[in-house]
């Protein structure tokens, strides 16, 4: 059943609508928002994300279309292709891999790409194309490059544009090597999170030209927007704007079962000591604290196991040696205990990330930004001079 014309103009309205009302949406991209409507790019089949809880709802349009409607025009994250495409039947797979993002972000990304007439952008990641759909609406389809990795995926978005009019460049690729047939480009839209701006992408812009992507470390799975502005010398710098949350470069994906030989018993031979920081001060999915960590922390993953209601286990594990290390928080306990094994003391390194950014005043996001060079990627707090690598 398809969405009557009406029905999803008044949708689409309704959106753009509440969307300008908050401030994600730009006003200069109202128009493209209702004219471009985000449910002719969805399958029938679609997961309701919710992200205080993390569960995945399924909405199918052809049981229940009203609650289809409903959801397609929502402000929650869609999940549209679960497990690289290898999950079938309506309950959620294990590992999201291609989603529609909420319609907030999609505009906040856009507003702050700052595009105009004649532009030239590239987007990594096509997704369902409803991006590359507003792009094309708003600066001619000849002037967007659209790179997805997943076959499955870029061609159900070229069959979506196809039906409202909208003629993109669409390319099955690896996004991370961008597309020189297009370049060079002014600006370059990223829809999946990175761990590594790859030199492709620099390489691709015009000098002034701006990169636009959701960055972070593999300490955690939450990334920070950051707005890099391509130099003559093809470096690139700029802020982080605020914490979001995307699936990741399929290439820069973390996969976890590295670290299954780094405990072959728990805790083994580990050194034991014990800590007063908390639980709490290790910071929540957006916090600055878990940010600031996985700055200053570099090549460790974390993760924290809920083992009871009031006992709670936090890793880190690294990345390029087998050191370890493990935080035991237990309810009503004033210490945690501390577990550490390899060459890295990595609680100890987390410990002196937080007491470095106690020093500082806690400061948040905003105050931190990001350059690029052929030689690798540095942070910085205030000053892009005063950097570290990362």
């Amino acid at each position: 059943m398809s969405l009557k014309p009406e029905q999803g103009r008044r949708a689409s309205d309704e959106l753009a609508r509440s969307l300008l009302e908050t401030g994600a949406l730009a006003p200069d991209w109202a128009e493209t928002f209702r004219a471009v409507p985000r449910a002719l790019f969805l399958p029938d089949l679609i997961w309701a994300h919710d992200m205080a809880t993390g569960r995945s709802v399924p909405v199918s349009r052809s049981d229940d279309p009203a609650a289809w409607e409903l959801t397609a025009y929502a402000n929650v994250p869609l999940v549209t292709q679960w497990d690289d495409g290898q999950h079938t039947g309506s309950e959620p797979g294990t590992v999201p891999t291609s989603s529609a993002s909420m319609p907030s972000v999609v505009a906040a990304m856009l507003r702050d790409l700052d595009v105009s007439e004649g532009m030239r952008v590239l987007e990594v990641g096509t997704g369902t194309g409803w991006n590359a759909g507003l792009l094309a609406h708003r600066l001619g389809s000849g002037n967007v490059v659209s790179v997805e990795i997943d076959e499955a995926v870029v061609d159900q978005a070229r069959e979506a544009l196809l039906r409202v009019g909208l003629h993109p460049e669409t390319v099955h690729g690896d996004g991370g090597d961008g597309w020189t047939d297009g370049a060079p480009y002014d600006r370059v839209i990223v829809t999946a999170g990175v761990r590594a701006v790859p030199p492709r992408w620099l390489e691709q812009s015009r000098s002034g030209g701006v990169i636009l992507a959701p960055w972070g470390t593999h300490y955690s799975d939450q990334d920070a927007l950051v707005r890099l502005t391509v130099r003559e010398d093809g470096s690139a710098s700029g802020p982080f704007l605020r914490m979001v949350e995307f699936m990741k470069l399929r290439a820069q994906r973390l996969d976890w079962n590295r670290f299954r030989e780094h405990v072959p018993d728990f805790p083994g031979d580990a050194d034991v000591s014990t800590t007063t920081v908390a639980l709490t001060d290790l910071g929540d999915r957006y916090e600055p604290a878990r940010f600031v960590i996985g700055l200053r922390v570099p090549d460790c993953a974390h993760v924290i196991n809920r083992l009871d209601e009031g006992t709670a286990r936090a890793w880190f594990f690294d990345l390029t040696s087998r050191s370890w290390a493990a935080t035991v928080f237990r309810k009503g306990e004033p210490g945690a205990t501390v577990y550490q094994s390899g060459p890295r003391r990595l609680w100890d390194e987390a410990e002196a990330a937080l007491r470095w950014w106690a020093g500082r005043g806690e400061p948040g996001h905003t105050r931190f930004g990001l350059t690029v060079t052929a030689e690798g990627q540095r942070v910085w707090l205030d000053d892009p001079a005063d950097s570290w690598a990362i």
